[in-house]
């Protein structure tokens, strides 16, 4: 009799730890890629280096690379130009873009906007970078501002290098009064 019981309470022991362990199958997942892209990352860095020197870092929330591994499809970008001995950094965000590898070309669209190191701020549905002339360039409405000057204007062009702006047309500025103290 003490043998069955034994046995007994061996087997409900047995039994139970078996199917406590026993974990449900998991579903797998499936990350579908759209069929032009190849990888995906989050939270991706890309620079462009010139003689050694770091001009521009970018962060992207979320890269898709194309299969050709020419164009990055970009998301949540955040861009920022290094600062040089005669002007201040730029900071660049936009909703997303593209980024060609082989020009270090960068297409922003979204919500672009541009700050520098003099708190000057630029904002456009969509602007292109080039980096052979180190330059924005954008043909869309751009609306700036900077300490007293409120401007808005039919394209645009930024400098990097000397942050000089060149508006093309259907410019209106608004100049604030200077406020005298009391």
């Amino acid at each position: 009799m003490a043998i069955l019981v034994t046995t007994a309470i061996v087997g409900i022991v047995a039994a139970i730890s078996l199917k406590g362990s026993r974990r449900p199958p998991m579903d797998p997942v499936h990350l579908q890629l759209p069929q032009n892209i190849d990888v995906a990352m989050h939270n991706a860095r890309f620079a462009e280096i010139r003689h050694g020197i770091t001009v521009w870092e970018l962060i992207a929330g979320r890269a898709e690379y194309d299969k050709s591994g020419d164009v990055v499809y970009l998301s949540n970008i955040r861009m920022e130009f290094a600062k040089t001995r005669s002007t201040g950094a730029i900071t660049v965000t936009a909703a997303k873009g593209e980024y060609s590898s082989k020009s270090n070309d960068v297409k922003l669209r979204g919500k672009v906007h541009v700050t520098t190191g003099t708190h000057a701020s630029f904002d456009t549905e969509s602007m292109d970078y080039l980096a052979s002339k180190s330059q924005f360039h954008t043909s869309e409405s751009v609306a700036f501002r900077h300490q007293r000057l409120a401007l808005s204007a039919q394209g645009m062009e930024l400098n990097v290098k000397d942050q000089k702006a060149r508006f093309y047309k259907d410019i209106n500025a608004t100049l604030a009064a200077m406020l005298k103290p009391t």
